[in-house]
């Protein structure tokens, strides 16, 4: 008997994915760093923005308090999400042992205005349990609110449901000083006295009344309903910040900006800037988006910028030893946009080019990686790594590339391979999920491999009608990983899912790890994995890493800073 296609009771599968194939329950806190760290609430090719909330509120059921804000701050901090840690945090607010860890989290889940707005819009809708804020995240909310200095405010008042002015009615906070109170009456449309109002407000309101007058130094959506000449958008492109200019390039194409002498170097000088990129906490596939989209009048130099912007946000990119194979999903559910489906502000950026884009960034690490596009069967394979094209090959010998050395992998215009290779995975879209494919050619071949990673949204159905043997309840990508593991003992299987779905086509266990999410934190987590940092809880054991002050310690601190401003306003009095 060909006991090769035998699995033990532990491999059998336990439920089925959204798409119909057997598939691996995640365990409550891995499923639900799952959907936290990848959701956002909107709609997915296989599920809707309600089946998400639902799946979160009740996995949440099953966690205890400390690991809901601790994913809550891993999430924004680490992942960058948005929804989803306000979210959590709400939950936490309406918890009993819940209050003390949200009062902790609030600040680091909550560090600007359109997330205080997030948190302001899921309590009132309900969702956790009270449509009312409560004391305690009143008490919060205010306390950001007459804390913020005078640019986060007003960059605060942008947007809607709610706006800024609904959070103050719900909230009324107490305004500190007459400053503060003319503030808050501007933002209620009350009367205020002017000479109160912070200077950039001013400026604002005058410019307002008046384009002649001075451009505000105000964030520039506050600018964009206003009667704006060429003259002023060169103002704004050179005191704008990294993302607004990385967002607005093709906008200062059409107003002219880049035929002022020196504007275009100057721009480009500001996105290439590795700690303002680093602040800006630009996801690599916005880099994609905005690359794909520049028009022809946005100068070379600057297109030049973004590569080299690119290079930097991959600085996470780890260099991994060994046989390396890469298999992006490129099937039909992979057309869902990144960040789901929004009414009105759906993202251009779809999961496939998500894929393809970690894809290419390793390849460009590591240029002995093969790299395996598939939907229900391996398609052209990418195995070989240069500058000026993409090269195709089938089974090409792995071992003569892993001769190649990584030298140009910081080189400027290395980048524009990783935006290259990334369009030509993505146009492979289509077909069916067999997951199990790229394993089930390399098991033919009896390729050597060290580490195996997905790049999928783990949808995987088809393999169960291909399978000769379906009786024996693996899915498909486990058998054929348990036929590797028996020619490579040590090699290890990386699934990285980028849609918010809970169940898993690889067991948890000490070779595998899945994981979730589109920041460069999935190149960290993936190069402790390879070196063997992370131990049997991989993923879940990360976030649970992250240290929650103590918060005795927080109140001794507030009151020891309160005692020396005192004493330092009575100083200055004397």
């Amino acid at each position: 008997m060909n006991t090769d296609l035998i699995n033990t009771d532990k491999n059998k599968t336990n439920t089925t994915n959204q798409a119909g194939g057997v598939a691996y329950q995640l365990s409550s806190k891995q499923a639900l760093a799952q959907l936290v760290n990848t959701g956002t609430l909107n709609h997915t090719f296989y599920a809707n923005a309600q089946d998400h909330l639902s799946e979160v509120l009740d996995l949440a059921k099953q966690v205890d308090s400390e690991f809901l804000a601790k994913l809550a701050i891993y999430a924004r901090k680490h992942s960058h999400m948005k929804d989803m840690p306000v979210l959590l945090l709400a939950i936490l607010s309406n918890r009993d042992d819940g209050k003390c860890l949200f009062e902790l989290a609030f600040s680091q889940v909550i560090d600007n205005g359109k997330q205080l707005r997030n948190f302001v819009q899921i309590m009132r809708s309900g969702v956790t349990g009270r449509k009312s804020l409560g004391s305690l995240p009143k008490k919060m909310v205010n306390g950001w609110l007459t804390s913020a200095n005078d640019y986060r405010y007003v960059s605060a008042s942008i947007g809607n449901t709610p706006t800024l002015k609904d959070v103050l009615k719900m909230t009324h906070p107490k305004p500190e000083d007459a400053r503060q109170e003319a503030l808050f009456k501007w933002t209620l449309d009350k009367e205020f006295d002017n000479d109160n109002l912070p200077e950039l407000v001013q400026q604002l309101l005058a410019f307002q009344a008046d384009n002649r007058q001075p451009l505000p130094d105000v964030p520039f959506q506050l600018l964009m309903a206003l009667p704006l000449t060429d003259e002023h958008w060169q103002q704004i492109a050179s005191q704008g910040s990294w993302q607004m200019l990385r967002m607005n390039l093709n906008t200062f194409a059409r107003h002219g900006v880049f035929k002022v002498a020196g504007m275009a170097e100057r721009i480009a000088e500001t996105l290439t800037d590795p700690q303002a990129i680093a602040k800006s906490r630009v996801f690599p596939y916005q880099l994609f988006t905005t690359w794909s989209a520049l028009n022809e009048d946005v100068p070379e130099v600057v297109k030049d910028a973004l590569r080299t912007a690119m290079n930097t946000a991959l600085a996470n990119v780890p260099s991994i030893a060994g046989n390396v194979v890469v298999a992006v999903d490129v099937s039909w559910s992979m057309s869902s946009p990144a960040t789901g489906h929004r009414r009105g502000a759906t993202s251009k950026l779809r999961c496939v080019d998500v894929a393809s884009l970690f894809a290419s960034a390793i390849y460009q690490v590591n240029p002995h990686t093969r790299i395996i596009p598939f939907n229900t069967q391996v398609l052209k394979e990418i195995n070989q790594h240069t500058d000026k094209k993409i090269s195709v090959a089938k089974n090409e010998d792995s071992s003569k590339s892993n001769a190649k050395t990584n030298d140009k992998s910081n080189d400027k215009t290395n980048a524009i391979d990783v935006f290259k290779t990334t369009q030509y995975l993505s146009s492979f879209l289509g077909g069916g999920t067999a997951i199990s494919a790229p394993l089930v050619e390399l098991n033919k071949e009896k390729a050597d491999v060290d580490v195996m990673i997905y790049f999928s949204d783990n949808e995987s159905w088809a393999d169960q009608f291909t399978d000769p043997r379906p009786r024996y309840g693996s899915t498909g990508l486990m058998k054929e990983w348990e036929k590797l593991k028996k020619r490579c003992p040590n090699a290890k299987l990386i699934c990285v899912d980028i849609q918010p779905y809970t169940s898993s086509q690889a067991l948890e266990r000490k070779d595998i790890l899945n994981i979730g999410g589109f920041s460069d934190t999935v190149f960290q987590l993936i190069d402790w994995f390879c070196q063997g940092k992370l131990d049997g809880s991989h993923w879940v054991n990360e976030i649970e890493k992250i240290e929650i002050t103590d918060k005795q310690t927080n109140k001794d601190r507030q009151v020891k800073s309160n005692v020396e401003n005192k004493e330092e306003g009575n100083k200055k009095a004397s």
